[in-house]
């Protein structure tokens, strides 16, 4: 797609809005290099080191709220001091891997950070996982032990082929395991833990780990197959706090909102290491929720939200209620906010700073929007000052188009382009590097070499993205979700920003399936309603036909009861794809664009024949 197809949207979104001047933005970044670099590679400091000066220092205050329940920083320190206590008796030791698996609850932090305080790399595990995919990431990553939140145990009472490691559970007083599943224990250890030292456990059995080595192993998100463990060090967590501290102005007055699950990216770096930086505290929720959203920003304080696109998408499609203007809310940071939700989002709940970003779990870059700039994923004013670079992609052929010389092509402006990043390899300098993942042969297909001269490596993101004539950045569409049709590249993602508003939408997933006869693939859009409300095929046409050019508007729509997100609210689109417009694939009610009526017909073969398709292949 065009660049201009998205912009009808993002001039609705910037119409009020002028860009600051690139200085401005630019001291505004530089700031935030300085911060990324107080931690040094080599340093003998790690995260364990980080909290425990902060329980001196911000001894009383609260770090983690859960419920009524409210633990100071000092008393988070105690309880993680029993957790290496009681794990180096178990015989864990500095070096090995152990895997994490529990829901969002203030023990995921004690026994987080007692696995720091013994050099213990901590394995984050999606609690939604059972069967292959489980034992896929317990194999993966090579763990010594696992330890089981109770919460959890049914996924490994199902999983009978999992590693033989010890296991060890940790007691859940509001979700209990069952007594079927209790038989798969190895040893619970609640009371184990709480009857250890409270007292600082011992530096020197970590004395000798470098900032620069692995503390978490965090999952992608597998919207598109079995997720990689990508390495995370305490140099690059800690980092992260740092410049976001720098970047929100936070302070021990902030109350951070956690409600995604802890085991992925946002929610276990972003939110937790900039709180741990600025001695603020964290309000920790099992799961995020609609209802109780707003509540507790009000309850409870809440300053600082992390969010992912969805989130924000659910909470507009609430109804609208006299308070929502009344919150202690003053910064929004995430990914995946349309340039619509973001005008719909000020219009009813104030001028909340919104710090939309981009990046990835496994990225050696990133960039934010610290202008709050309508739209946009971050400002590049002056591209020598950043590692990033934006190069020519080939969404058909999916290769990237070279010059005379061999060469990668760099965008101009209004172009769409792979974001690539240069990787750094210096001894003494943290920001740039590629820690990878756990795989070297996953790691080493996200490397691209000599891109634009012999020898450099740049990390591939996967992401197209482009610029405008300002510097501001606007992500298009991950490759592969972008397709082409009737000559045309099509972004997913684009078209779901234009019709994100279509009334009565819960979730709207777009994607390309193949036609037979045909080349391309067409536009589908799998919809989901809100309760209460029924999808209107002559008003979606409407829609489609008023904000997008033909080739761009859905094909097809799959009407659909329940939609299949990740965890972190992405949207699924394999098993879609896979089935495309075959009926006989799944029971949803199915329509096709029928052009001469200016509507969307119920799926026939006359529907098919009208619109001069043939039947799914």
């Amino acid at each position: 797609m065009t660049a201009s197809t998205s912009d009808l949207v993002l001039r609705r979104a910037v119409s009020s809005h002028k860009p600051v001047s690139r200085d401005e933005t630019q001291a505004k970044l530089d700031v935030r290099s300085r911060a990324a670099v107080q931690v040094k590679p080599g340093d003998l400091y790690t995260v364990a080191d980080r909290i425990e000066e902060k329980a001196v220092s911000h001894a009383g205050n609260d770090f983690i709220i859960y419920g009524d329940q409210r633990f100071s920083y000092a008393e988070v320190d105690a309880r993680a001091n029993q957790v290496a206590h009681a794990l180096h008796a178990r015989g864990l030791r500095c070096g090995d891997v152990c895997a994490l698996a529990m829901e969002n609850r203030p023990e995921f932090f004690f026994y987080w950070f007692g696995l720091a305080k013994l050099g213990i790399v901590t394995a984050v595990i999606n609690t939604q996982v059972s069967g292959r995919p489980l034992v896929h990431a317990l194999e993966t990553v090579e763990a010594k032990a696992f330890i089981v939140g109770e919460e959890c145990l049914t996924n490994f009472a199902l999983t009978v082929d999992r590693p033989a490691r010890p296991l060890y559970v940790v007691a859940d007083a509001e979700k209990p395991a069952t007594a079927a599943d209790r038989e798969i224990l190895t040893a619970d250890i609640t009371a184990e833990v709480g009857a250890a030292p409270r007292t600082t456990y011992p530096r020197a059995g970590r004395a000798g780990v470098r900032a620069e080595e692995d503390m978490l192993l965090i999952f992608t998100s597998g919207t598109t197959g079995l997720p990689k463990a990508a390495r995370y060090s305490h140099m690059r967590w800690m980092s992260s706090g740092d410049v976001m501290e720098v970047t929100l102005k936070t302070g021990p007055d902030d109350v951070f909102y956690c409600c995604l699950p802890l085991y992925h990216g946002a929610a276990a770096t972003s939110v937790v290491s900039t709180a741990l930086k600025s001695g603020a505290s964290i309000f920790v929720r099992r799961k995020f929720s609609t209802r109780e959203f707003w509540s507790d920003v009000r309850k409870y304080g809440i300053t600082v939200v992390q969010y992912i696109g969805e989130i924000c998408r659910y909470l507009l499609n609430a109804p609208a209620h006299a308070d929502d203007r009344n919150h202690s809310l003053r910064y929004m940071l995430g990914a995946g906010l349309t340039p619509e939700s973001w005008t719909r989002w000020k219009e009813r709940f104030g001028e909340v700073q919104i710090f939309e970003g981009w990046g990835a779990t496994e990225a050696n870059t990133a960039v934010i929007n610290i202008d709050n700039y309508p739209g946009s994923v971050g400002r590049i004013p002056y591209w020598e000052k950043s590692n990033l670079r934006l190069v020519r992609f080939d969404v058909e052929t999916e290769t990237h188009p070279r010059d005379e010389n061999g060469r990668f092509i760099l965008c101009q402006p209004g172009e769409v382009g792979e974001g690539i990043a240069f990787i750094v390899d210096l001894p003494d300098v943290g920001a740039g590097r590629f820690e990878g993942y756990t795989s070297r042969e996953a790691t080493e297909k996200k490397i691209l070499r000599n891109v634009f001269n012999d020898g450099d490596a740049f990390w591939s993101s996967g992401d197209l993205l482009r610029y405008d004539d300002e510097g501001y950045l606007y992500f298009v569409d991950r490759i592969g979700d972008t397709f082409r049709w009737k000559s045309e590249n099509v972004s997913t993602a684009e078209v779901a920003d234009a019709l994100s508003d279509f009334p009565g939408v819960e979730l709207l997933n777009i994607y390309g399936v193949k036609v037979p006869q045909h080349e391309g693939r067409a536009g589908m859009a799998a919809v989901v309603m809100q309760p209460g409300h029924e999808f209107d095929p002559k008003l979606f046409y409407d829609i489609t036909a008023e904000r997008l050019p033909a080739y761009a508007a859905p094909v097809f729509v799959r009407v659909s009861s329940v939609a299949d997100l990740t965890s972190t609210f992405k949207l699924r689109k394999v098993d879609l794809q896979r089935q495309g417009y075959d009926p006989r694939a799944f029971e949803d009610p199915l329509y096709v664009r029928d052009e001469q009526a200016k509507t969307y017909q119920p799926y026939s073969e006359e529907a098919l024949k009208n619109a001069r398709l043939p039947p799914f292949a």
